[in-house]
């Protein structure tokens, strides 16, 4: 089986030979059977698939006759098709210690089954989301990563109070990749893809089957178009503050229904709410959060839109949600804004640090990033742009103005 690899082994490797259930949630076509299958060809044992409705009744009804047909090393997948599926892994790992389970489920894992409860001390859970850029970049260009590395490294050190000098090289390559991956995203299927219109049909076919079968089939949800109508609203509004009385009313959805979809949107790992920053400054926003895509190219088969980067209205948008999802690794993150709407885009806390982060295409920083650094004082502050690179003194901060790929 050809295999790319994925950043997550390292985070996996350390518990492949401990007594954990290891279980693995993300979206659908993230890469989660490929990644299990990966470490069979390793470790040995066997895969079943719950989706296999054979295999789902012996092992709602005699899981035990599976670990004496497949061993002692069991890799579970489509978990989220056993409604008890928590109870029955309990069971086999309380019967069977020399047993090594891996179990994957979808986003509407969380939503259907009780796992959680029974699963106490018993596993350890991890996420597959998407290609980050470094993982795209490793299967698309990957003699480009070192240097990607040691850019992101610099960044690192800025950040740590280190002197730095940014230079930035192989500049039209790094471009050209940032703009394939912001328009078309980072699921597995599509990345390998070169053909612009099998991406664009792919990303269809994902966009429609998320709904035909994870929220229509599998989650219940009988009003499709009212769903679906909502999911196009949230992709207008990437970078922009949720407010669930007006996008009801937008929507002639109710409110409870409005927050039950949209809490399924974020369990189903395709939006993110992004959560404000506040220091006990009575004008900062303390509630409202700001709507973001864990993919921006799922985001683009909602609108139906792959337009290259440049020529696009909402770029703003989509390198905005790029850089945020890339932010998550580094550490907590949020946004600023107060009641007077001064704003900043993030407030990243970097190893105990407040360091705020602006998204630009061209120009100057916006006097809401002033009004930040003359309000909290922060040593540094980082600027994502298409130009203008280097380190100035701005606001009594040093200010890193480097490329959106470097982060």
């Amino acid at each position: 089986m050809e295999y790319y690899p994925r950043i997550i082994e390292l985070k996996l490797e350390k518990w492949l030979k401990r007594r954990e259930v290891i279980l693995l949630k993300g979206p659908r076509q993230a890469g989660k059977t490929t990644l299990f299958l990966h470490l069979m060809e390793r470790m040995g044992g066997n895969y079943i698939t719950l989706e296999d409705e054979e295999m789902l009744r012996t092992f709602e009804e005699n899981p035990k006759a599976l670990v004496k047909r497949f061993g002692k090393v069991l890799f579970i997948d489509e978990a989220q098709y056993c409604k008890k599926a928590g109870k029955v892994i309990k069971l086999l790992f309380d019967l069977h210690p020399d047993l090594k389970l891996f179990v994957t489920g979808s986003g509407s894992f969380d939503i259907k089954v009780e796992v959680g409860k029974y699963l106490v001390g018993r596993a350890v859970y991890f996420e597959l989301l998407p290609l980050n850029f470094e993982e795209f970049l490793l299967w698309k260009a990957r003699d480009l990563v070192s240097i990607f590395r040691d850019q992101r490294e610099m960044v690192f050190d800025f950040l740590r109070g280190e002197d730095v000098r940014p230079e930035s090289s192989f500049e039209q390559e790094f471009r050209e990749l940032l703009d394939e991956y912001v328009v078309f995203g980072g699921f597995p299927a599509i990345v390998k893809e070169d053909d612009v219109e099998i991406k664009q049909e792919l990303l269809r076919n994902l966009y429609m089957t998320y709904l035909e079968k994870d929220v229509f089939f599998f989650l219940n949800v009988r009003h499709l178009e009212k769903f679906r109508n909502l999911m196009k609203s949230l992709s207008f509004m990437v970078g922009e503050m949720l407010q669930y009385s007006s996008l009801s009313s937008d929507l002639k959805m109710d409110f409870r229904t409005l927050e039950s979809y949209i809490d399924i949107l974020r369990n189903t790992y395709i939006v993110g709410l992004l959560p404000p920053f506040h220091r006990n400054l009575v004008t900062e926003i303390k509630k409202a959060k700001k709507v973001y895509f864990s993919d921006t190219g799922l985001r683009n088969a909602v609108l139906g839109d792959f337009s290259p980067l440049a020529s696009r209205t909402d770029k703003g948008k989509l390198l905005e949600n790029f850089v945020l999802n890339e932010l998550r690794s580094y550490g907590e993150v949020r946004y600023w804004r107060t009641t007077g709407k001064a704003e900043v885009d993030f407030i990243l806390k970097f190893e105990n640090k407040i360091v705020p982060v602006e998204v630009k295409s061209f120009g100057r920083v916006k006097r809401s990033f002033l009004s930040f650094l003359r309000a909290y004082h922060p040593e540094r502050a980082l600027v994502l742009t298409e130009n203008d690179f280097g380190v100035k003194k701005i606001g009594g901060a040093d200010v890193l103005f480097v490329p959106h790929w470097f982060v």
